[in-house]
């Protein structure tokens, strides 16, 4: 009888381990062939975010509306902003379901390494596994949020509430893909820089707080002045949630040029952002 085949006798299962070089960028082949860990990763995130709570994954749909409830009654009824001429609980609903999304993988994406420390520090894989199981974790909260708000855009449509949503729908999936990559580039970066620098930690928070103020959240892009509107397109979130909410309500500004700046600053911060997360993943236990 013959002997049984040893499999690493071909070097189907040799992994060698070596050191990067620390100016280039991350492998990203890596991550696709960890593609089961970043499954179960994002099952993980997902189901831990609400496990133990009385409602569960019904926080996905309150949280939007009780925060788009407290923005139209403080932006809508006692500041009174402009909303475009579209119902102001729809308008602050657009802005607040893909900033949310944003700022949810800015946010959890910025601790990669001090809140993983201490999986990281047993175990190899590619770092690089954990931001991107965090970006689709995030996603499926997004996913359930966008539903209601189609729902609620089909209802005002059928209502005749002034909602024309159009052909540009279709750029929807690629907003996300651009926001997300967005949130990821700079929570990356962020995440990066903790290492050495503590205090950016403490900062992100407040920074993520300010950028919504920055970004056109509770007020339409068309209020700004002329004068300070390419400034604004300085911010890549900005074109990304005012087309959002174009291709949704039919209203609002919709300047091809400003969704490609913010196209190219997006692919400026993602490339920085991988370029810095590769110097310092393979020290970080040594700063932590």
């Amino acid at each position: 009888m013959n002997a049984p085949r040893n499999p690493l006798d071909d070097g189907g299962w040799d992994v060698v381990i070596e050191p990067h070089d620390r100016r280039a960028l991350p492998h990203l082949g890596e991550v696709w062939r960890y593609r089961d860990l970043v499954l179960l990763l994002v099952h993980r995130d997902f189901v831990a975010q609400y496990k133990q709570t009385v409602l569960g994954p019904l926080w996905h749909l309150l949280q939007p509306l009780l925060t788009t409830a407290v923005l139209t009654v403080v932006f809508g009824h006692i500041a009174k902003l402009p909303t475009d001429g579209v119902p102001p609980f729809l308008f602050y609903m657009t802005g607040t379901v893909i900033w949310g999304y944003f700022a949810a993988v800015l946010n959890d994406t910025a601790g990669t390494f001090t809140a993983n420390a201490g999986l990281l520090g047993k175990v190899y894989f590619p770092r690089l596994v954990i931001p991107v199981s965090t970006l689709l974790s995030k996603l499926i909260g997004f996913a359930i949020q966008f539903a209601l708000l189609c729902a609620l855009v089909a209802w005002s449509v059928a209502s005749d509430h002034d909602v024309h949503p159009g052909a540009s729908l279709l750029a929807v999936p690629l907003l996300v893909a651009l926001m997300a990559l967005c949130a990821l580039a700079l929570g990356i970066i962020v995440a990066a820089l903790t290492t050495r620098y503590r205090d950016l930690g403490v900062l992100v928070a407040f920074g993520v707080q300010l950028l919504m103020f920055a970004s056109p959240v509770v007020y339409p892009l068309s209020s700004v002045p002329d004068a300070w509107q390419p400034w604004l397109a300085l911010n890549p979130v900005a074109p990304l949630i005012e087309a959002f909410r174009h291709a949704l309500l039919g209203e609002g500004l919709h300047a091809p040029w400003m969704l490609a700046a913010s196209a190219a600053i997006i692919i400026a911060l993602l490339i920085l952002g991988l370029w810095l997360f590769h110097r310092v993943e393979r020290t970080f236990m040594d700063t932590l």
